[in-house]
């Protein structure tokens, strides 16, 4: 028999209510302690809806839980983090885990002194389509992301770049892993005082290309790389969960589609997350990676706004 996890979720806006409704489906796996969040009434109701107690002040799931999942704004991560990583609770932050680097090395410092768990909700990782394209990657040559979306009216207090684009800066970071040469940058605010939109071409010491845009102010919804290597070129859409691959042959190009066996990527990351804790293992998203994610979204952000700066001077 499997053992239950003792798990608690703050934060529950759009993100949590998901975690919160995942969790009440892995009760095998998972029992919810807690939910916490300052909208108390909102909460309430769905802590009621799906049978979990409703705590008012996350501190007090010290002590009750195993584990942690922290969906709230960016700017109160590393605060709460901090307070389970001190407790000795094992914790899912999500992205991006802090807004600082030196937060963020923080974290890592003391889940490594706890020997606790510390995994980040890139959530892409656990996507089917991607698992399936993996096998095919040998020294990509040129990469092309784009990550658009309807406004949110939510996650307002961080730019596109790492509320959208940081996905796929943590997919080509983990494809290429050579470090990254060179930076170039542009992004405008339309609809807030942060950039709603960004096209960013990153170059790595081994010679590939990534070009990344991310929009947050999209008619349609696209989440899509394609990836470029010799003789080979594949298409991957993270929304449909489809992949292809075309493949030179002779003097035709021949396109496959790769099997997929479609699943909820948060089910699949929540239940990776479970198991880290009960199997003692390193979660796909460590700390570590979340930071070298949280590191290059940061400079581009840094860059947009140097841009912009230069350009109204």
């Amino acid at each position: 028999m499997i053992k239950k996890i003792k798990v608690g979720i703050v934060g529950i806006g759009h993100l949590g209510s998901r975690h919160l409704k995942v969790y009440s489906e892995l009760k095998e796996q998972a029992e919810i302690i807690g939910v916490c969040d300052l909208k108390a009434d909102r909460t309430i109701k769905l802590a009621e809806h799906y049978h979990a107690p409703f705590l008012e002040n996350y501190r007090d799931l010290a002590g009750k839980v195993d584990a942690v999942n922290i969906c709230t704004p960016t700017e109160s991560h590393h605060e709460i983090a901090k307070f389970f990583l001190q407790n000795g609770i094992h914790t899912l932050v999500e992205k991006p885990m802090t807004t600082t680097v030196k937060q963020a090395d923080e974290l890592i410092a003391l889940a490594q002194k706890n020997n606790l768990k510390l995994q980040v909700g890139h959530i892409e990782r656990f996507n089917s389509a991607f698992e399936s394209i993996k096998h095919f990657l040998h020294k990509p040559l040129f990469i092309e992301c784009h990550r658009l979306n309807h406004f949110p009216n939510r996650s307002l207090d961080i730019g596109v770049v790492m509320d959208l684009m940081i996905h796929d800066i943590d997919i080509v970071l983990g494809l290429i892993r050579s470090p990254v040469k060179d930076i170039s940058a542009i992004g405008v605010n339309v609809l807030t005082p942060l950039e709603d939109i960004a096209s960013v071409r990153m170059t790595f010491e081994n010679g590939c290309v990534c070009n990344l845009t991310a929009s947050r102010i999209s008619d349609e919804v696209m989440r899509k790389i394609r990836v470029f290597q010799k003789d080979t070129y594949i298409s991957l859409d993270y929304v449909k969960q489809e992949a292809f691959i075309y493949k030179k042959h002779e003097q035709q190009i021949l396109k496959h589609s790769l099997p997929i066996e479609r699943e909820e990527p948060l089910k699949k990351e929540l239940e990776h997350f479970l198991e880290c804790v009960r199997e003692n293992k390193q979660p796909l998203v460590s700390g570590e990676q979340g930071r070298e994610a949280l590191v290059v979204a940061l400079d581009i952000s840094k860059k947009i706004w140097e841009a912009r700066q230069n350009i109204l001077s």
